[in-house]
């Protein structure tokens, strides 16, 4: 019988294996090689030079400074045309004013240029706008800025395409005085202004975004509205407005989102918005419409939010489950005499109505109008219907690939020094 093998044969061997298994086991917990699909960060070439542009006015530079505006490199900050020797400001934009800014009419009278004109939380007192600047301007936003203001002081901007005043009281009787005169408006939003009055019987007709929201008009909904069928959203909430819904309201093809929420709205919703195809919000809540909710909001493919509550509808609601869960938002609460098909609708949905009897009434008192129950769902949705397999994923991590690959490779020292005396003992 063969002598078992030296200790130090044995001992090198052994280490010779473990730096291999070592190598082998890091060789496994290498971070993978980047996916073939990912895109190279792209090297963009060096751009050319930008021609040096022209010095602003020295005019509207001394305006700048007696504004308290940056008036060093001014068209860095703001859109300036290319005009020689001088160029000119185009753009400007008040922002978060401090104290000392102070609106002086020969400062505006050298900024007549300007078409567009921005202030943003600049509650400085109002001035008087030279002709020249009210008459260059394309676009006027006064957002909680210049304390207040006058619907005589807007009209004067008769070529505007994008007014928007909000959170300023505006002392004009009705929006007519403001609007009569731009001919040229596209875009106008007058929310949160105390505006009294009513909605013009004659609107310009290039109109796409009407926002009057968070006012103190009254009156009907005019038929005139109907008219602009380049209207793309309409917003007409927290009002007084009453009476119903014009019948010609299908006319405005080009809506996409709707809001009359929050007035004093009664009778049906008109069949005629069946004709408008790309709705995709549409807001009555809050007001006395009444009669059946109509079966055609199903069949609108873009409508994704949709409420209803708190009205006064009654029936069984035509809708089913897969509808529903097409929507984001889907609201319905607060109609006390309206019901839902239990056989067509889970029990889970929190929809804010009772399930129906057989005679299509409301087996249970549901939440009355003011129940905070109703008001205490999520905003994003009235229903929920989900499980929580997917957050549960989320938190599922698998094992570590560095413990992994360690793990691999001392199970495999392990097993070869077992081997390897074996081996030695059945030698010997």
């Amino acid at each position: 019988m063969k002598p078992p093998p030296s200790s130090p044969l044995l001992f090198s061997l052994l280490l010779f294996l473990f730096f291999t298994a070592v190598s082998s086991a890091a060789t496994k917990v290498l971070p993978p090689a980047p996916s073939p699909t990912t895109s190279p960060t792209p090297v963009t070439p060096s751009a050319a030079p930008p021609s040096k542009a022209a010095p602003l006015d020295p005019k509207q530079v001394r305006a700048l400074q007696s504004l308290n505006l940056p008036s060093r490199n001014p068209c860095s900050l703001n859109q300036c045309d290319s005009a020689k020797p001088f160029s000119h400001l185009l753009s400007l934009r008040f922002s978060n004013c401090s104290d000392d800014v102070s609106m002086s009419s020969t400062a505006l009278k050298s900024l007549s240029t300007l078409q567009n004109l921005s202030f943003y939380n600049c509650p400085v007192a109002p001035v008087h706008f030279p002709t020249e600047l009210s008459l260059s301007l394309h676009s006027f936003s006064c957002i909680h800025s210049l304390r207040r203001l006058t619907g005589v002081f807007l009209s004067r901007f008769v070529n505007l395409t994008d007014l928007t005043v909000t959170n300023v009281p505006v002392n004009a009787s009705g929006l007519y005085v403001i609007l009569g005169n731009m001919k040229k408006l596209k875009s106008v939003t007058i929310s949160n202004a105390s505006l009294t009055g009513s909605i013009p019987k004659h609107f310009h007709l290039n109109l796409t975004h009407v926002d009057v929201s968070g006012n103190q008009l009254k009156g009907r909904i005019p038929t005139s509205i109907t008219l602009l069928d380049s209207l793309e959203s309409l917003n007409l909430s927290s009002n007084g407005f009453n009476g119903e819904i014009p019948s010609e309201f299908g006319d405005l093809i080009s809506l996409k989102n709707v809001s009359l929420a929050s007035n004093s709205l009664s009778g049906s919703i008109p069949e005629s918005m069946t004709a408008i195809p790309g709705l995709v919000h549409v807001d009555l809540s809050s007001n006395q419409l009444n009669g059946t909710i109509p079966r055609f909001f199903a069949d609108m493919k873009s409508l994704r939010y949709l409420n209803l509550q708190n009205n006064e509808f009654h029936g069984v609601l035509p809708f089913n489950a897969s509808f529903l869960k097409r929507l984001t938002v889907f609201k319905v609460g607060g109609n006390s005499n309206l019901c839902y098909n239990h056989t067509v609708l889970s029990s889970k949905l929190k929809l804010g109505v009772a399930p129906c009897d057989k005679h299509g009434l409301p087996m249970s008192p549901p939440p009355a109008k003011d129940d905070s129950s109703a008001n205490s769902e999520s905003d994003s949705s009235d229903y929920d219907d989900s499980d929580d397999d997917s957050s549960q994923k989320e938190h599922h991590h698998g094992p570590n690939k560095v413990v992994l690959g360690v793990a691999i490779g001392l199970s495999s020292i392990v097993f070869l020094i077992v081997f390897l005396v074996l081996l030695s003992k059945w030698c010997g």
